[in-house]
């Protein structure tokens, strides 16, 4: 058995491999309970290895069942070996050919790493290290070898055959049911982005031509049945690959893509070279079972793995420290791709509000990490918020910092100089400072020092002299084993709105570089002038999120409420209202827990209304103008003692002070999105739903009767599922009188749809009701449902942790107690998904003291259960840390 709290891994004792591995050569016999896999492996000492050095081999859970040197079986004495480590003692001091048979059960296997069967289909996941479960091997990223994989299965029972890179034979095997295929991938890659799939999948096809002329069979695998639901996928896929091409100048590098959906998955999707593996909840789509956010979903993950070819694949980490570089990078791309195919602005708005919902509470808890992290003791842990979305972010503010057309000169370097290599962060900045000029040394803390900087501004007009001036202040609050920071380089992109609603141009600006209408902010106090204005402006600060900092300035309401109506720069505009919000509903919740009437003041509602009616706005932007702060977000700025039943109420009254203030403007703007075409997942459609269903919500939560006849309406004449879903959600949540009826007519026709009742699960379990974790509870039982598979957990447990403030933060403590036993229960079969559903404990500091004693004693008393795995252990530990 693995120790339950092993040594932990450190950057600084990073050593390169003793041995290396050159090619691989695998040949897996399946069948479902007693697959075999032969591995041949050419091998050679490092040239700064000593001679004599033991060859020591990862290992996890694995049966050895033959082992041989250059032909020779080796005697017991030659080798040590585990379930988890294969040492042989003295390797030939030249280049030698290793081989070793292990034996797997894929059916037992319900970790969901290495081989397992998904519905009858085999499949792999090795990212990060699950390739130990298929055989003993140097199962590291900075390990690049180049494999080739011959598979064998009963024809019956598998008739297709996959691995990575291009098609060599395949064939019968003589004498028996059984055939093979033989795959050959040329390029080295690292254990982890193997991958091999066999099973009885039916098969949506296509071609595309790069721009280097090559051809390149499409393939899209999914189990049968599913075919029609495949379009959006290839879709999305040729123009990520077009998209690559035209803006990285990366085209493709095999003769065949292929991606195969399957059910049981614990991540979104997996990039290994040519042989993509899915979440089906990131391939399958019809308009009748898949929601608008699906299908936005699955653009960005098709083009997510599809951009790792390069970013990830082609390059990739030297060590799992440096996860971001292949992560955060890819993020970035994948958010500049979705932002080139719908609406720049909505798409920045939706990226900072994911990171301000899953990372900022990331960095201001225990679980907080650098962007880099420097120490772990399970690193599928540390596939976080921090390392993607963060991560990307750190990308953009570089771009931003130096420009585009340095950034795409350091990125053309970068592609050019590590091709092919396992690299660092160093590497990589080091690229963009060669191509830019700009000292990045300052700018690298993003990636050493964890937590969210606070950026303070205050300013000052001199009308006289036409002068503004802007003092920053930044701040970075101690974290887990970083007590100290350093200041850091901050780029504020900034704005002056004159009254007029137009932007004003300073003579001069003095106290920092700048590039362009960006200001580099390096010091703890930094003093910026803006002179030659002609009257007084209103600074628009940090524009486009120029940088993931909570700033706090000292604009009053109406500045704020000027820009909400008038800054230039959308995102700025959704962000001064945002702001304006926030601060209402902070008073209002403080003001709640007094038991004092939760009042919006009249410009408030005045500018929600003018939101609501500008037409000159697109649908989708107006729409996210519209949502509140969630529950969770209002909790985080509070930042201490949550009540979080007072946050619900004042959130709430909020939102129905607000419908029934504008009431005649939200049903007539409701009846104008109303669109009478075929369904269509363009971005253009997607926004007028976006906005009508939002302003059904609010509808159906104001105290007008008329609303709930017409959410009950909307449910029962919807003919797509993003309509219905959308009416679903606000019967449950406002608890309308049609609520169980509408519950129960979903069920009956989605029932045999597992993706669609996800959706079902979800909605209960996020309703904040009293009763509501009773009814998970008993959602546990449904035939629906299956602890073994991640989506069907996230949907329901997963979603009433994260995503039910109130009722998971229940006073008594009870849903606290029913996570944990959850996820402990989860842990013996599925550890990485148990880990990451505790993830949910991670703000429990931040609340009130009688909440905080609950949660801490279900966190302690699983840290006094035995037998906890590795990641389990870790995340409680640091939770309690």
């Amino acid at each position: 058995m693995r120790p339950e709290s092993p040594a932990p891994i450190r950057l600084e004792d990073y050593r390169a491999p003793a041995y290396r591995i050159s090619t691989v050569h695998l040949d897996i016999r399946l069948a479902p309970r007693s697959a075999k896999v032969r591995a041949q492996l050419a091998l050679e000492r490092a040239a700064d290895t000593a001679p004599g050095t033991p060859l020591v081999l990862d290992g996890d859970e694995l049966r050895l069942t033959a082992l041989s040197l250059d032909g020779r079986v080796l005697a017991d004495a030659d080798y040590t070996v585990a379930p988890d480590r294969l040492e042989i003692s003295s390797p030939p001091s030249g280049p030698f050919t290793l081989e070793i048979e292990t034996a797997l059960d894929p059916d037992a296997n319900t970790k969901l790493m290495g081989l397992y069967r998904s519905n009858g289909t085999y499949c792999t996941q090795c990212e990060a290290e699950g390739f130990r479960r298929i055989t003993y091997f140097l199962d590291r990223p900075d390990c690049l070898a180049v494999y080739t994989t011959r598979i064998e299965a009963r024809l019956g029972e598998a008739p297709v055959l996959l691995g990575n890179g291009n098609p060599v034979e395949s064939g019968p095997v003589p004498g028996t049911d059984r055939h093979y295929a033989v795959w050959h991938d040329p390029h080295p890659k690292p254990a982890y982005l193997f991958a091999m799939v066999a099973g009885d999948l039916a098969c949506v096809g296509d071609s595309f031509r790069t721009c280097e002329g090559r051809d390149v069979a499409l393939n899209i695998y999914v189990e049968h049945g599913n075919e029609g639901a495949c379009d959006w996928a290839m879709d999305s896929l040729k123009r990520s690959m077009r998209w690559d091409e035209e803006v990285f100048g990366r085209a493709y590098d095999l003769d065949v893509f292929n991606i195969v959906a399957v059910s049981d998955f614990n991540m979104g999707a997996m990039e290994n070279k040519g042989l993509n593996i899915f979440n089906d909840k990131y391939v399958l789509a019809r308009p009748e079972t898949a929601t608008d956010q699906d299908y936005a979903g699955i653009e960005t993950v098709i083009a997510h793995e599809y951009f790792h070819n390069w970013t990830g694949n082609r390059i990739t980490c030297r060590d799992w420290f440096q996860l971001c570089l292949k992560e955060g990078l890819t993020v970035f791309r994948d958010q500049e791709f979705s932002a080139d195919m719908r609406s720049r602005a909505v798409k920045r708005i939706a990226d900072v509000r994911l990171l301000k919902s899953h990372q900022f509470p990331e960095d201001a808890g225990p679980l907080a990490h650098p962007v880099r992290p420097r120490l772990y003791h399970e690193i599928n842990n540390f596939y976080t918020a921090t390392v993607y979305e963060k991560g990307a972010e750190v990308v953009r503010m570089l771009k931003c910092l130096i420009g585009e057309e340095a950034f795409r000169a350091g990125m053309d370097l970068y592609f050019r100089r590590h091709d092919g290599e396992a690299t660092t962060i160093e590497a990589f900045l080091a690229c963009f400072q060669e191509a830019s000029g700009l000292d990045l040394d300052q700018f690298s803390l993003w990636y050493e020092q964890a937590g969210t900087p606070v950026l303070k501004v205050d300013s000052a007009y001199e009308n006289e002299a036409g002068r503004l001036t802007l003092t920053f202040r930044q701040q970075l609050a101690p974290s887990p084993k970083q007590p100290d920071k350093q200041p850091m380089h901050i780029p504020v992109r900034v704005g002056l709105m004159g009254a007029d609603g137009e932007e004003l141009a300073p003579a001069t600006i003095t106290g920092a570089d700048t590039t362009g209408d960006v200001l580099h902010i390096r010091n703890p106090v930094q003093t910026v002038v803006f002179t030659g204005l002609k009257q007084r402006p209103i600074p628009s600060l940090l524009r486009g999120f120029s940088a993931p900092v909570s700033l706090k300035s000292d604009l009053s309401e109406s500045d704020l409420l000027f820009l909400a109506a008038n800054d230039k720069d959308p995102f700025n505009r959704w962000e001064a209202l945002q702001s304006v919000v926030m601060t209402a509903l902070i008073a209002a919740t403080a003001g709640t827990a007094r038991q004092e009437a939760v009042e919006v003041s009249p410009a408030l509602i005045a500018a929600f209304a003018a939101n609501v009616a500008d037409d000159s706005l697109e649908p989708a932007f107006r729409a996210l103008c519209l949502q509140l702060p969630g529950e969770a977000d209002i909790a985080r700025e509070i930042g201490h003692d949550v009540d979080p039943d007072a946050v619900h109420t004042a959130r709430a009254a909020f939102r129905r002070a607000i419908a029934d203030g504008i009431a005649p403007t939200i049903l007539a703007t409701y009846e104008t999105m109303q669109d009478e075409a075929v369904f269509s997942p363009d971005a253009r459609s997607a926004g007028r739903r976006a906005l009508r269903n939002t302003l059904l919500d609010y509808l159906g939560h104001g105290t007008d009767p008329v609303g709930n006849d017409l959410v009950q309406a909307h449910f029962e004449t919807s003919d797509n599922m993003t309509d219905r879903f959308a009416a679903l959600s606000v019967l449950t949540h406002a608890a309308l009188p049609g609520r169980d009826a509408a519950l129960a007519a979903y069920e009956e026709r989605y029932r045999a749809v597992p993706l669609a009742m996800d959706k079902w699960f979800m909605v209960q379990a996020t309703a904040p009701n009293a009763s509501t974790l009773e009814r998970v509870r008993e959602l546990t039982g449904h035939p629906a449902f299956s602890p073994g598979n991640p989506n069907r957990v996230r949907a329901l447990v997963g979603a009433f942790a994260s995503g039910n403030q109130s009722q998971f933060n229940r006073p008594d403590g009870a849903g606290f107690d029913f996570v944990a036993d959850f996820a402990r229960d989860l842990d013996r079969r599925n550890p990485q998904a148990a880990a990451r559903m505790m993830s949910a404990f991670r703000s429990w500091r931040a609340l009130e003291p009688g909440r905080r004693a609950h949660a801490e004693a279900a966190l302690r008393r699983l840290a006094a259960e035995t037998g906890l795995s590795v990641d389990m252990r870790d995340i409680v530990e640091r939770c309690l840390q």
